[in-house]
């Protein structure tokens, strides 16, 4: 397996990505930001990562909003 020490995403599974937008926003956010069935029917995390491993576009938007949240969620470090 090749190192990725410049990829933020590495090490870290879908699911469990999925999982912590869950836990943070509810379905009901991820269906309103990524309008995709498997968050408005019936949403489950089996069934979505179902779909979402299938569905690279879908995969990235979910990726990037993770990302974002990473972002947001740091305390910017700076030195005065």
């Amino acid at each position: 397996m090749t190192e990725q020490p410049h990829n933020p995403l590495h090490g870290i599974t879908l699911e469990a990505i999925l999982t912590t937008l869950v836990e943070r926003h509810g379905w009901e956010a991820l269906a309103q930001r990524i309008n995709i069935r498997c968050f408005t029917n019936d949403p489950s995390i089996k069934s979505s990562l179902t779909f979402l491993r299938k569905t690279p576009w879908a995969r990235q938007k979910v990726e990037a909003w993770y990302l974002y949240d990473l972002r947001r969620e740091r305390p910017r470090s700076g030195g005065a």
